[in-house]
C-alpha cells in the first residue's frame, strides 16, 4: 500500500507525521518502539518485535493427566458415531 505524505520541518529536524493507515496497519501507538532502516532509496520503519515469552501454565500436562482413567475422563459419556457418520 502506498500513502502520499509530506516531510515537514520540526525544530532543527525533519519529520514525517504517521497518520491514519500508516499507523493503523502496523498497529503503531504512542510509545511504540521501532527500528528504522535507512538506505539511499528511503527509510523503512518497523515495530520492534519482542521475544515471545514462553507461557508458564500452572499445571504440567503430566500433572493434569496423572489420575486420568476411562471413568474419570467420563469415557462412558462419549457419543458413539453412527456407521453413516463414519462413511460406511
Amino acid at each position: 500500500m502506498k500513502v502520499e505524505s509530506e516531510i515537514k520541518k520540526w525544530g532543527n529536524s525533519l519529520a514525517l507525521r504517521v497518520t491514519g493507515i500508516m499507523a493503523d496497519l502496523p498497529n503503531f501507538k504512542d510509545g511504540t518502539k521501532v527500528i528504522v532502516e535507512v538506505s539511499e532509496e528511503g527509510i523503512m520503519v518497523k515495530p520492534v518485535r519482542s521475544k515471545k515469552r514462553k507461557l508458564r501454565l500452572p499445571y504440567s500436562e503430566k500433572e493434569l493427566l496423572a489420575d486420568l482413567c476411562a471413568e474419570t475422563a467420563h469415557a462412558d459419556e462419549l457419543a458413539t458415531p453412527l456407521a453413516t457418520e463414519m462413511g460406511e
